[in-house]
């Protein structure tokens, strides 16, 4: 059946004559009796508001199916195509062309002529044709060349990294006694485990709402976990982001899964274990299929996951059809780097850019190398500006994450306070934009900021990274790893630990709930 006929079958089936589907579509009847005819055909805009009126994809509209014959013609000859309806939004590519546009633009890519292009197959009906529409767009876009005055050079391979960084001075010294460097990994793992666990309730609340939780439970600036003891009818009525069915420090009896601790302990307890300290960037993907379920990866790394079960292997698996390349993804999977690699944050930033780069590019690659490397140097260092530095010396100098935090680290030393440093984020990143709100960049600087102004106290420094906003449980795992591998477990407020009894539960397969007490086992065994 041509389109003419489906057009007219539809209008009939429904009920309607030329004029009232004319008058509905914004045409003359005379237009919608030569569509029927087959005179003309209807442009894109009104084939859309055509299959709305019917409620039908604009597949079956356009889609000619009268070569479709018997069931046993149609099992050997037809090409099955997949419900997209059904589909996870991180797994349609065209759900997310207006990132791939943004992300482009981030990277210099003269491509703002597409924009209007973009926002309209973003808001066809899900189906073939738009993911085939947002392919070619995609292809168009990533041929523009870069524009003249783009004023960074990001590269993405690690011997490219390496000749562009900047060197900053620091003794790499050896570990301290077994006793020492085994609270300060303590630390590490408490500090990332609480951090997460304090921003976990609320990740993906805006500030306007987060501001009115505190406030209206007593807690602002936030000072403590957010209990569930705390809410009641008028606040779930007032506050726009759904409190109801999230997890709170006052319900749990050991930490609860996440993604921010899932990557710690796989690597922990399937990477290193299976590949040994010289693990690939193939060995991640592999560890990745075979310890967790699809669903338990999010954005760039759901995408990365399908295209390792496609046969899109490093680095091919963190460039196609991933408008996520430089979210914050990578960055909550630096940790364990840096925990085995006490005092050495080149080789800590070399085992992350080994782990980012299954999924990330470019900055999405060095905020898990700039986390590592602090981190590394966090074992053996007293003083958090160094740290921050030096993990800074690990990535591009000429990168956009080393300028923005190079920033701030100057807006500091000229003595702003946190609360200009936090207007100063946001007059940058629009919290309400996915890409800004999720991005490695702006959420590191939101960590970084925690660091600085948190004055080496632990409570202090989790609740200035969650109490931000952005990505709450990513900041305050990261902010508390940090400063709880530099104070070491005995100098972490029992208030912030007790609450998850030494245990926390994966979606590992094979691992289920460890205990922190293993976790710090393995990890001294894995150091060099």
């Amino acid at each position: 059946m041509k389109i003419g006929a489906r057009i007219a079958a539809l209008r009939v089936g429904a009920g309607l004559t030329q004029e009232h589907l004319a008058e509905y579509v914004g045409v003359t009847r005379q237009a919608v009796q030569k569509w029927e005819s087959g005179a003309a055909t209807p442009d894109l805009e009104k084939l859309v508001a055509i299959s709305r009126r019917f409620h039908v994809t604009l597949d079956e509209l356009i889609v000619d199916k009268s070569d479709i014959k018997t069931d046993e013609e149609l099992r050997f000859s037809h090409r099955y195509l997949p419900n997209y309806a059904t589909l996870p939004g991180w797994e349609l590519y065209s759900s997310n062309i207006l990132i791939e546009y943004e992300q482009l633009l981030d990277e210099g890519r003269d491509v703002a002529k597409y924009k209007k292009l973009a926002q309209e197959i973003a808001a066809l009906p899900v189906g073939k044709t738009r993911e085939d529409m947002a392919d070619y767009l995609a292809g168009l876009m990533h041929r523009e060349p870069v524009i003249p005055e783009y004023a960074f050079y990001e590269p993405s391979a690690l011997e490219e990294i390496r000749a562009c960084r900047k060197p900053y001075p620091f003794t790499a010294m050896p570990p301290a006694d077994q006793s020492v460097i085994g609270d300060k990994v303590r630390g590490a793992w408490l500090g990332r485990i609480a951090g997460c666990l304090l921003g976990k309730p609320i990740e993906g609340i805006r500030t306007g709402d987060l501001n009115y939780l505190l406030k209206a439970t007593g807690n602002y600036p936030l000072q403590r976990y957010i209990r569930l003891a705390d809410l009641n009818e008028e606040i779930y009525q007032n506050c726009k982001y759904p409190l109801k069915g999230h997890c709170f420090a006052d319900t749990i009896h050991e930490a609860p899964v996440d993604d921010d601790t899932n990557y710690t302990v796989m690597a922990a307890a399937k990477l290193i274990p299976q590949y040994g300290r010289e693990f690939r960037p193939e060995d991640v993907a592999r560890c990745w299929l075979d310890s967790q379920p699809k669903n338990a990866y999010c954005t760039a790394e759901r995408v990365a996951f399908i295209n390792f079960v496609n046969g899109y292997y490093p680095p091919v698996s963190a460039i196609y059809k991933n408008p996520f390349r430089e979210w914050i993804g990578a960055q909550i999977r630096a940790d364990y780097f840096g925990y085995i690699n006490p005092g050495d944050p080149e080789a800590a930033a070399d085992m992350a850019w080994r782990d980012a780069s299954v999924s990330h590019v470019k900055n999405g690659i060095y905020g898990e190398m700039f986390v590592a490397a602090m981190l590394a140097c966090a074992a053996v260092g007293s003083d958090l500006k160094t740290v921050i530095l030096r993990g800074l010396a690990e990535i591009p100098a000429r990168s956009r994450l080393h300028a923005e935090v190079t920033e701030l680290i100057s807006l500091f030393d000229a003595g702003k306070t946190a609360d200009e440093c936090i207007r100063w984020i946001a007059s940058r990143y629009d919290e309400n934009s996915s890409h800004h709100w999720c991005h490695t960049v702006s959420n590191a600087l939101i960590v970084i900021t925690a660091l600085l102004y948190g004055q080496m106290d632990f409570g202090k420094t989790i609740c200035l990274a969650v109490g931000c906003g952005f990505d709450t449980d990513c900041n305050g795992a990261t902010a508390g790893s940090i400063l709880g591998m530099m104070l070491g477990a005995a100098s972490i407020p029992e208030e912030w630990t007790a609450v998850f009894q030494g245990k926390l539960r994966t979606s590992i397969f094979g691992v289920g709930t460890i205990g922190i007490d293993e976790l710090c086992q393995l990890t001294l065994a894995h150091m060099a």
